[in-house]
């Protein structure tokens, strides 16, 4: 089992990160809140889920164990496999999420794609008692600078959204869109607004 990858970060993209250790490529799929804790450093430590399937091996990383294990909880909910669980660390911090669970607020959790009413309200039932232990969450902050010009972010925004399994068509209309509204938004901000409209 492997706890976690430290080296540097070869590739970085919203959804995915690579991080090379002593000359192995190791690629993690990563939350927004985990891509924006590591994007513009040289090197990072991510905590690793590895699900393993019969067809191939994938690795989740997360910038906190916080993350990580609030990843974990999730997964164990009848209906949340591995890719809404990245959804949902994409659409919430961890600390909102906390908050959101233990204030059983359905209404917030239903906005993230992917989660019906049904589905927002078994989290909640299942997850309230255990994240009471769990205080001192923080969650991470979003303070990533800005990328150089519009259609970077547009680029970069649209295909983070796409390996998460939105049309890509749709996923253009939307970021387009928030990028009329919002020309300075960053890439973080792009996909947590289209993940709310999608």
């Amino acid at each position: 089992m492997i706890e976690y990858i430290k080296g540097e970060i070869a590739e970085l993209t919203p959804t995915q990160a690579v991080i090379d250790c002593q000359g192995v490529g190791y690629a993690a799929n990563v939350s927004l809140n985990t891509y924006t804790a590591i994007q513009g450093k040289k090197t990072c430590k991510l905590y690793i889920y590895e699900a393993i399937r019969e067809d191939a091996h994938v690795l989740y990383g997360f910038a906190t164990k916080e993350e990580r294990e609030l990843f974990l909880q999730l997964i164990t909910v009848s209906g949340v496999g591995s890719g809404t669980a990245r959804v949902i660390l994409s659409s919430l911090s961890p600390g909102e999420l906390v908050q959101v669970i233990t204030t059983e607020n359905v209404s917030i959790l239903k906005q993230v794609k992917g989660i019906g009413v049904k589905t927002a309200q078994r989290i909640i039932v299942d997850l309230k008692d255990k994240l009471k232990t769990t205080t001192g969450e923080t969650g991470i902050g979003m303070t990533a600078g800005l990328p150089s010009g519009n259609s970077e972010v547009h680029e970069e925004a649209v295909a983070a959204l796409t390996m998460l399994g939105f049309p890509a068509a749709a996923s253009q209309k939307v970021v387009t869109a928030i990028l009329k509204e919002e020309p300075q938004a960053t890439v973080e901000h792009v996909i947590k607004l289209s993940l709310k409209r999608l």
